[in-house]
């Protein structure tokens, strides 16, 4: 698949709803402020390992995890294939139906405690 093709340029933030300016903001979906906070927002991470860490805030600042309600989010596969609904304790990702805790799960708890 073609990544050109499947990138997505916001117009507002995913997170406050602010009108987004700059070209990087429209692309990862979220403002300076909003992403300064999802960066440093605190979480146990104690319970995942360090690349579900890094994974968690790639998908983040790929604007690839978009709210779809209150705490379910729609997450894009690592190689940007398939889409999972993922919220804090459950994805349907591969790993998340067999009972693990994915980094999806992780990037919705990140962006939740933000």
């Amino acid at each position: 698949m073609n990544a050109a093709a499947t990138t997505h340029h916001h117009t507002n933030c995913l997170r406050c709803g602010r009108k987004l300016t700059s070209t990087k903001s429209r692309s990862t979906g979220y403002g300076p402020k909003c992403a300064a906070h999802i960066r440093h927002s605190a979480i146990d991470l104690t319970d995942y390992k360090p690349h579900q860490i890094a994974s968690a805030r790639e998908l983040i600042e790929d604007g690839a995890i978009i709210p779809l309600r209150s705490v379910i989010f729609i997450a894009v596969s690592t190689d940007g294939t398939e889409t999972y609904k993922t919220a804090p304790t459950a994805c349907s990702c591969p790993a998340g139906l067999k009972g693990s805790r994915c980094y999806h799960q992780l990037a919705a708890r990140m962006l939740l405690a933000a």
